[in-house]
């Protein structure tokens, strides 16, 4: 051998040992993790269901809620004007009563009066008896 290729040859060794490192190296990489599979259409069409079905009970529970807001409103509501309709009411009947009284009193003095005219041209009358006394 010569004093070239004894300085090559170490170098050459070393390449190859490099090169066998190298591919094993590679082939002992771990492989990219593995895509979990994909669902079938069962699946997804189950899945979807499930959240239609989610859906559908959380817009239930809001429909339910707001019914429950809604008719406290509107019973609040109806009992306040039912006590608004009743105070109202109630003076009125008090104020027609008060009318109604004041209008039988008058009516009752007018007639009094008028009999007692009556009752001053008719002789025997306490009414005609008072008139002749003074």
């Amino acid at each position: 051998m010569t004093k070239s290729s004894i300085r090559i040859l170490p170098a050459v060794l070393a390449l190859a040992l490099a090169s066998i490192g190298l591919s094993a190296t590679a082939q002992t990489q771990p492989a990219p993790p593995a895509q979990p599979p994909q669902p079938t259409v069962v699946q997804k069409t189950e899945n979807a269901g499930d959240k239609a079905m989610d859906s559908t009970k959380s817009g239930a529970k809001k429909a339910s809620s707001e019914t429950k807001k809604t008719t406290h409103k509107a019973a609040s509501a109806t009992k306040h004007s039912t006590k608004k309709v009743a105070h109202a009411t109630s003076n009125a009947a008090h104020k027609t009563e008060a009318a109604v009284s004041h209008t039988a009193t008058a009516a009752a003095d007018k007639t009094r009066h008028a009999g007692d005219k009556i009752g001053e041209k008719v002789p025997g009358t306490p009414q005609n008896e008072a008139v002749k006394k003074p």
